[in-house]
C-alpha cells in the first residue's frame, strides 16, 4: 500500500473482539499501541477511540487509563444481563454511528475488528461518504466479507509478534 501522508485517519478499535480473538487463537493479549501505530501509518491522526465493555474487574481501570495513555478515547458501556443469564455487550451500532458521524473529517477509516456485522458499514462508508476503508483483525477470526470489503485488509496473524502481547499487561 502506498501511504498518502496527508490522509486523515479515525481509527475504532472493538476491543472486545480483538481481546477475545487473541485470547482464543494465541492465549495472547492485543498490543494495542502497535495497533494504533500500524493503523495510523505515518498519517494524520484525527480520532482514535476504543470501545469497551465493563465487566467490573479489578485491572479494568489500569486497562483503560493505559488505553487514553496510548492515545485512545475509551468510550465504555455496561454488559448486560439478561434474566435466565445470557450476557451481551457489543458496540456494533456505537462504532457505526460514531464512524458516520466523523466521516466528513476523514479520508481514511480504520475498523479494528473482525466482525463481520462491519460490511453494511464499510459498504456505507465507502458508497455514501466517499471514505476509503482499512480493517485490521486476526485472520483465522475474521469475516471472509468482511476482508472482501475493505479497500485494505490487514491481517494481524502474518506478523503476530507486532500486535500480540504474551504473559503481560494487554498493551
Amino acid at each position: 500500500m502506498r501511504i498518502n501522508k496527508e490522509q486523515r485517519v479515525g481509527v475504532f478499535v472493538d476491543v472486545q473482539n480483538m481481546y477475545y480473538s487473541a485470547k482464543n487463537l494465541y492465549k495472547a493479549k492485543v498490543n494495542f499501541s502497535n495497533v494504533l501505530r500500524n493503523a495510523v501509518a505515518g498519517r494524520k491522526l484525527v480520532r482514535a477511540i476504543a470501545y469497551v465493555i465493563k465487566a467490573d474487574i479489578k485491572e479494568e481501570k489500569n486497562f483503560h487509563d493505559a488505553l487514553e495513555k496510548i492515545g485512545y478515547e475509551v468510550k465504555s458501556k455496561d454488559l448486560q444481563i439478561f434474566p435466565g443469564g445470557a450476557k451481551k455487550g457489543d458496540w456494533d451500532i456505537g462504532i457505526a454511528m460514531d464512524t458516520i458521524e466523523l466521516a466528513a473529517r476523514l479520508d481514511t477509516i480504520v475498523i479494528v475488528s473482525g466482525d463481520g456485522d462491519y460490511v453494511d458499514l464499510l459498504q456505507h462508508l465507502k458508497r455514501a461518504m466517499g471514505c476509503r476503508t482499512e480493517v485490521l483483525a486476526f485472520g483465522p477470526s475474521s469475516s471472509a466479507k468482511l476482508r472482501e470489503e475493505a479497500d485494505e485488509f490487514v491481517d494481524m496473524d502474518k506478523d503476530k509478534s507486532r500486535y500480540l502481547i504474551k504473559n503481560k499487561l494487554s498493551l
